[in-house]
């Protein structure tokens, strides 16, 4: 924003933006803003350009995270952070206002109301109907194993390093668990 500032003046003093270039490489140094920047923002504000602010950015970044979430909906800001090279803030940002958590179309949502009526219909119908409900969640499973006594027996010599078997195993699969409770 400094540097902005500075070319602005330069540029109302009417001096070149090779001069406004140079003269920013003596006083910022290895800080200075590169060759191609410094003529840009020069060019713009000789052509009337006030504001010292940054323009709005293209939305490259809202499409890189929005593909990120399309890939792997389970993804973590750490992890997105590292795939994306983005700030950990700017992802927060794009996800909570341009993605919206958990933000239903249009369609989604006459489908559930659709649903929903059907359901009440079928319990005005039936008297057991709301009886013969059962809902359901997914979770992952994980499965630890460790191997017993007996199944880790192995002849060795006394050189031989024994290396841990016991491991957590994440299965490839979702386990869809049902709670069914009937009133007595």
């Amino acid at each position: 924003m400094e540097q902005r500032a500075v070319i602005k003046f330069n540029a109302k003093l009417g001096k070149s933006a090779s001069e406004t270039f140079r003269s920013m490489q003596q006083v910022y140094g290895s800080q200075c803003l590169g060759h191609t920047a410094v003529f840009n923002c020069h060019k713009r504000f000789l052509e009337g350009r006030e504001t010292l602010e940054d323009d709005k950015k293209s939305g490259r970044r809202n499409e890189k995270v929005h593909d990120f979430i399309a890939n792997d909906r389970n993804g973590s800001l750490k992890m997105m952070e590292e795939v994306l090279n983005i700030n950990r803030e700017t992802i927060r940002t794009i996800l909570h206002e341009d993605l919206g958590p958990h933000t239903l179309r249009s369609d989604q949502k006459s489908a559930r109301i659709n649903y929903s009526r059907d359901i009440v219909a079928a319990a005005e119908n039936n008297a057991n109907f709301l009886k013969s409900i059962v809902t359901g969640d997914e979770t992952w499973c994980f499965q630890y194993d460790p191997e017993t006594k007996r199944q880790s027996a192995e002849w060795k010599s006394i050189h031989h390093i024994k290396i841990s078997t016991s491991t957590k195993i994440l299965f490839n699969m979702n386990c869809h668990i049902f709670i069914i409770c009937q009133p007595k």
